[in-house]
C-alpha cells in the first residue's frame, strides 16, 4: 500500500484520549466519500433510517 493510501485510509479526526478534558471534535467527512458515485445513501441511526441525498443543484437535503 503507498503512502498516499494509508494516509486516506485513516480517519479524519481521532477522538480525544478518554480523561484528558479535551473537549470532543466533530469527524469530518468528503461527500464523495460518502456517496462513492451515488445520489443518495442510508443512515441508520437507533433503529430509524435517515436518507441523505444530494440535489440538483448539488445540495444536501437529510430526510427520515
Amino acid at each position: 500500500m503507498s503512502d498516499q493510501a494509508s494516509r486516506d485510509a485513516r480517519p479524519a479526526a481521532a477522538p480525544p484520549a478518554q480523561g484528558t478534558g479535551a473537549p470532543a471534535t466533530a469527524r469530518r467527512f468528503k461527500s464523495e466519500d460518502l456517496f462513492q458515485q451515488l445520489r443518495e445513501v442510508e443512515i441508520d441511526h437507533e433503529g430509524r433510517i435517515y436518507r441523505l441525498r444530494l440535489t440538483q443543484l448539488n445540495k444536501l437535503i437529510l430526510t427520515a
